[in-house]
């Protein structure tokens, strides 16, 4: 591309990102007909194209969040150029629309950013970003050794060893050590699908270990002395919920982050008739797993043991009142659905979405 004559105006630049290349839709003030650019996804070809568009100050570049991250943010931040990262999801999109290029999703995204139709996720500073990623891997440790128990499971069941009382417990595991079979390649089996699930608790331990002292460490913890105020919320959960969500103020009210969270009953409503499925799932999973996890601890009777005190010690008193009313409140809740037939696990889910809206209220007030 030839040097683009600086304008009276912003330039919106949309940027289709990839692993190799970044496919630039470039936008002047006034102009209906994009000019399109390819360059590679890299700090010198990305200076290169800025330094031939003029004035940093007068461009406004945006891109989808992705696979790339927000490196590609930062580069543009540090250059002086306004830049979003949109949310994928929150693209408007024509019907019926089938084709999908670089060139087209560039197009589309310098237009729309142009028209203010783009909505903008926040981006994490690099010390979040980074204490995330490690909270993202225990995550996937947990996943990993939830898979090497389920072969376990499943490898006992296709000869016959049924559990019939609760998985993984000490009764459960000791029950799986007097495990023998005749064939010695069974018991090999065996053995090796024990090796692998011991080494998945190893890994989970190192990490877990790692992870503990960040909760007490800028800049997350503020969010987590606060969070661990309320009751099923301990260390990891509150470091999980601090890191995904990074900025509570994002979200206008309870509603909207109970919605993130996915924890809202999904609806199929036409005319006079309304249904409500099953929660729809949507937004972060990190951040509904950890509310329901936490929710469980509400079946029971509102109080405060040594633990969770000892977690409250210098809470302000509205903290403390809040921590209080959110136990209150969901055990009331809790009772309520249990008593009407409903399953435990559906109850406890109802629980977490309210828990989330405490969660809110705490970190935004």
């Amino acid at each position: 591309m030839s040097s683009v004559t600086p304008a009276a105006g912003p330039i919106h630049l949309g940027m289709d990102t990839s692993k190799n290349t970044i496919v630039v839709g470039i936008l002047m003030p006034g102009d209906e007909v994009l000019v399109i650019d390819r360059i590679w996804n890299e700090e010198g070809p990305v200076r290169h194209l800025v330094g031939r568009l003029g004035d940093p100050a007068a461009l406004r570049a945006c891109y989808e969040a992705g696979p790339c991250g927000f490196e590609l943010h930062r580069l543009l931040s540090s250059m002086g150029i306004a830049c979003d990262v949109v949310a994928p999801s929150l693209i408007p999109r024509r019907a019926g629309e089938r084709v999908k290029t670089g060139k087209r999703d560039a197009s589309r995204l310098a237009r729309l950013h142009r028209a203010g139709e783009l909505t903008a996720i926040r981006v994490p500073a690099e010390a979040e970003e980074a204490v995330r990623d490690l909270v993202r891997a225990r995550a996937a440790l947990l996943a990993d050794r939830k898979r090497a128990q389920q072969r376990i499971t499943a490898m006992l069941m296709r000869h016959g060893r049924v559990w019939r009382s609760t998985y993984w417990t000490a009764a459960h595991e000791q029950w799986i050590t007097g495990q023998r079979f005749t064939e010695p390649a069974l018991a090999a089996a065996l053995a090796h699908y024990r090796a692998a699930l011991g080494t998945r608790r190893a890994e989970l331990d190192a990490i877990e270990a790692e992870l503990g002292p960040w909760a007490a460490r800028p800049p997350l913890a503020e969010a987590v002395a606060r969070l661990g105020c309320y009751r099923g919320i301990a260390e990891l959960t509150g470091l999980v919920l601090a890191a995904e969500v990074a900025d509570w103020r994002r979200f206008c009210s309870a509603r909207a982050f109970m919605g993130f969270t996915g924890l809202v009953p999904a609806e199929y409503s036409s005319g006079e008739r309304t249904r409500r499925g099953s929660i729809t799932k949507a937004g972060s999973e990190p951040v509904r797993t950890a509310l329901i996890e936490a929710a469980w601890a509400y079946r029971f009777q509102p109080r405060i043991g040594i633990t969770l005190r000892r977690r409250q010690h210098d809470a302000s008193p509205q903290t403390l009142a809040r921590s209080w009313q959110a136990q209150r409140r969901l055990y009331a809740r809790y009772k309520t659905m249990t008593a009407r037939g409903k399953p435990a696990a559906v109850a406890v889910t109802a629980m977490a979405r309210q828990l989330a809206g405490f969660a809110w209220a705490e970190m935004t007030s």
